[in-house]
């Protein structure tokens, strides 16, 4: 349980030069979640994915350093999302038009593995929120929101419609809903500044938000 929580909750890398592939997996129960990725060059070749040019080439050209696609957060969704692995061959052609003919390129792309099945839960500020699984399971938290986010919350429409739409969020919630209820059965805890602290302007309504998996 402990060795599947880790996997769950790790964020993970990977990476690929031109004319290599690049493979995401994600354990059993699981799928892939991409968060973000880049393709072009923002370092020299000498740091990595070195030219595969012939070196007196590579000097009659000058490696564009500063070389990206706005592209490649789509692909890496139609390729990977919600999927239990991938794999694919990168090179330029893949993501559209090449930004830096002769720079040869990299993939990089950040992802987590998500739980298949997994349940939502809202509690609005000062209100108790109760996570329970059925007999012989326990929980295993996702992720955890406490504060205000862009969009707000269906459950928790704010009142104080004078304030701006600024986006505040505790940075320890994560830790505190494992600490609160990682592998029992059920736990509760109130989504109160008294227990996350206050991440927001005072006055501003909040909410807590967790995913988790039984």
């Amino acid at each position: 349980f402990a060795g599947y929580i880790s996997q769950v909750l790790k964020n993970y890398t990977d990476h690929a030069c031109d004319g290599e592939y690049v493979s995401l997996r994600c354990p059993h129960r699981t799928t892939i979640s991409i968060q973000s990725s880049f393709y072009g060059r923002i370092v020299p070749s000498h740091q990595m994915c070195p030219s595969r040019y012939p070196h007196s080439y590579a000097t009659l050209i000058k490696e564009d350093v500063a070389c990206s696609v706005g592209t490649s957060l789509q692909k890496m969704l139609d390729e990977c999302q919600d999927r239990r692995s991938c794999q694919f061959l990168v090179n330029s052609r893949l993501f559209g038009t090449d930004p830096c003919p002769g720079t040869g390129k990299y993939l990089i792309v950040w992802y987590k593995c998500r739980p298949n099945e997994y349940k939502s839960k809202v509690a609005c500020e000062d209100d108790k929120l109760r996570l329970s699984c059925k007999k012989s399971m326990v929980i295993a938290v996702y992720s955890a929101i406490f504060g205000r986010t862009q969009g707000g919350s269906l459950e928790c429409p704010y009142q104080n419609l004078g304030m701006p739409m600024i986006e505040c969020q505790s940075a320890t919630a994560l830790q505190l809903m494992i600490k609160r209820c990682h592998g029992k059965r059920s736990c509760s805890i109130y989504a109160s500044t008294y227990e996350f602290g206050d991440p927001c302007y005072p006055g501003i309504q909040k909410h807590l938000n967790v995913i988790y998996t039984c």
